[in-house]
């Protein structure tokens, strides 16, 4: 039984020795440096570099369907959703109206959100 604990620390062991080897061998690959010291989704990368030069060359196309159909989305919200959910606060046990739907509907107005 001492016999095959040591087996198993010795595996470890060398296991552990080789891994870290492998991180001090030479790469081949070589390094490519940023463009710019600021990530692509940072705020002042805005400022200080051409967001275009960030972005992929070529865009999903979905992407321009949801531009398009964000207009009809905020409309449905405002002429649809957000008035069932006042008529419903109106008599909550009828509606199924809950505590959770009344605090995230006075977090959209108290942060200034329509």
């Amino acid at each position: 039984m001492r016999q095959v604990r040591v087996l198993i620390g010795a595996a470890c062991l060398a296991t552990a020795t080789l891994s870290f080897e492998g991180c001090a061998s030479t790469s081949t690959e070589s390094y490519t440096p940023p463009t710019s010291i600021y990530g692509a989704m940072d705020s002042t990368s805005l400022v200080y570099t051409n967001p275009m030069a960030a972005s992929p060359i070529n865009d999903h196309p979905l992407r321009w369907v949801t531009f398009l159909l964000h207009p009809v989305g905020v409309v449905i919200d405002y002429g649809i959703n957000r008035p069932v959910y006042g008529l419903s606060s109106l008599n909550p046990n009828l509606h199924g109206y809950t505590s959770e739907d009344a605090m995230l509907d006075a977090q959209r107005y108290r942060l200034g959100t329509p």
